[in-house]
């Protein structure tokens, strides 16, 4: 199943319901369930970002709706970047002839 590294920003609104975070997260990893994903794990940071996640999910197209999802609620805003695994890698290189 794919992978992917999400980059998540609180919204003024986010950061104005900061005490609720957790509790946020428990309803996101929900929806990624629901779309047939999980969340391998999640990081609360300080710096640029507010959150990290390592999410499986089975498409890009999967992970954009879920982004959308939660991008609706309007506590955050999210960069993702597609991850490969090592075995993934190996296939990449093996294309480039």
């Amino acid at each position: 199943m794919p992978k992917y590294v999400a980059l998540y920003s609180w919204t003024d609104q986010g950061a104005a319901s900061a005490k609720d975070t957790v509790l946020r997260y428990r309803a996101a990893k929900e929806v990624v369930e629901r779309h047939g994903g999980t969340i391998e794990s999640i990081l609360w940071t300080a710096g640029q970002y507010d959150l990290v996640a390592f999410v499986d999910a089975p498409d890009d197209e999967t992970v954009a709706a879920v982004n959308l999802i939660l991008a609706s609620t309007g506590n955050l805003r999210s960069v993702t970047m597609r991850g490969f695994t090592e075995d993934e890698m190996d296939g990449v290189i093996a294309k480039m002839g």
